[in-house]
């Protein structure tokens, strides 16, 4: 049987992650209060963050950033789209 938890981001009961997706207490973190959906609903979003600001996941730095913008987009301190992102016309 999976393993659940009450998701913050969805606010509802969720299938929980299969192992710690970050290092430190903010993976810790995400893995005790995030559901595998939120989870994927991030992934989506720190993609186009690394495409629109170039950034690399290697750099110290820009791993900060993702890391404030994680916490942010999926505990409610309201993370936003790279200033004049257009998203790409399917």
């Amino acid at each position: 049987m999976p393993r659940t938890v009450f998701c913050q981001y969805h606010q509802v009961e969720a299938e929980g992650l299969d192992f710690v997706p970050w290092p430190g207490e903010a993976g810790k973190r995400v893995f005790a209060h995030i559901g595998k959906p939120a989870w994927a609903a991030w992934l989506a979003h720190q993609t186009m963050l690394i495409n629109e600001n170039r950034l690399s996941p290697l750099d110290p730095k820009h791993r900060a950033f993702l890391e404030g913008e994680m916490e942010k987009f999926l505990f409610g301190g309201g993370a936003e789209k790279p200033p004049g992102y257009v998203p790409a016309d399917h």
